[in-house]
């Protein structure tokens, strides 16, 4: 469930050192703005943070985005950074609708991309909203890498089973798929939980994820 109308978290937002703004000018400048040209991994629908925070303590030498569209979820990420005792160099957030994101990336600008959890937006006629479509997978498209990866992780099976199909219908190619993530030896190792992977698998439910490339 969505957290919303939390007072001042625009305010804050817009305060905020670790918040790009002004973000479709920004497509091809993101090394400029980190400041080095170490790869660029992106999480769209990031939530409260954890994952790509976790990553980023772990992986100094990478740049890590936070793509979230709610000012109400955002502004728990960045309560988050504040309560850290060492700051995070590596990354940095961006309140944004998904649908933007080749204005935000210029072409091949991103090596990575983590969907964690996403809205499965369970009516057909909502399906291209997915971040799993085929109309998301032509976004990626331009701002990945040629060697760049999607990587997806669901408890959701109906939309799991549409990112299968929705791979292969964009002319990508699955390189690696497991249905139950955490019994999984190889795509385990080194796995970092979101916060939905915790509190769900924590109740027995199946964690899904695929890897995509091109």
């Amino acid at each position: 469930m969505r957290l919303r109308n939390v007072k001042g978290s625009r305010e804050a937002i817009q305060e905020s050192i670790y918040v790009v703004h002004e973000e479709e000018t920004r497509a091809g400048s993101w090394h400029d703005i980190f400041g080095n040209d170490h790869p660029i991994h992106i999480e769209i629908g990031m939530g409260k943070g954890r994952f790509l925070m976790e990553l980023a303590a772990k992986n100094p030498d990478i740049n890590y985005v936070g793509i979230e569209k709610y000012s109400s979820v955002l502004i728990r990420a960045l309560e988050k950074m504040s309560e850290m005792e060492t700051p995070l160099a590596n990354i940095r957030f961006v309140r944004m609708d998904a649908e933007a994101i080749t204005k935000v990336f210029g072409a091949g600008e991103v090596d990575r991309i983590y969907l964690n959890f996403s809205d499965p937006w369970p009516k057909d006629r909502h399906a291209k909203r997915r971040l799993t479509s085929k109309e998301f997978f032509a976004r990626y498209n331009v701002i990945l890498k040629a060697d760049g990866r999607v990587e997806f992780k669901t408890d959701n099976r109906p939309l799991f089973d549409f990112s299968v199909e929705s791979v292969k219908e964009a002319g990508w190619k699955l390189d690696a798929v497991t249905y139950d993530l955490h019994h999984d030896e190889e795509l385990c190792q080194g796995n970092v939980m979101t916060e939905y992977e915790e509190k769900f698998s924590s109740k027995g439910n199946p964690i899904h994820k695929l890897i995509a490339v091109r």
